[in-house]
């Protein structure tokens, strides 16, 4: 699975910017698990990265700081299926939807106003719990 990964139709990861480690999968599985190499790794270096631009890798580097290592590497693994085949589509479609959803340009919130049916109510509102409180009180002769 030595190929490029498409994140968006202008974003294309080369297959060689990927480092792919195999490796046991842990969980039940009896001798399959024990002898074949079916978790799959795959490391992403981010700042040695030649087709994201300095805008892109600084998005990244704040919105994925968490998952990245101490050299800024993104790894994703997988060990959900039996098959090397079957986890490493899987590790290449969550890296796909990581990067997609860490770049994808975040909507502006634009600020809105109470209506003001909503002010009339919440000041009638204060109103009569003031009113409330104010009959709390020892002197009744207001």
């Amino acid at each position: 699975m030595r190929e490029d990964l498409e994140i968006t139709p202008e974003l294309v990861i080369p297959a060689d910017e990927l480092v792919y480690r195999f490796s046991r999968s842990g969980g039940p599985g009896g001798q399959h698990v024990n002898k074949l190499e079916t978790r799959v790794e795959i490391v992403f270096n981010i700042p040695s990265s030649r087709v994201l631009d300095e805008n892109q890798k600084k998005l990244l580097r704040e919105r994925l700081r968490s998952r990245l290592d101490a050299g800024g590497s993104l790894r994703v693994v997988s060990q959900r299926h039996r098959s090397q085949r079957a986890n490493t589509l899987d590790a290449r479609e969550k890296l796909k939807r990581l990067l997609a959803g860490a770049l994808k340009e975040r909507k502006k919130r634009v600020p809105t106003r109470p209506t003001a049916t909503a002010m009339k109510k919440r000041l009638e509102e204060k109103r009569r719990r003031s009113a409330i409180k104010k009959l709390r009180g020892k002197d009744f002769d207001d």
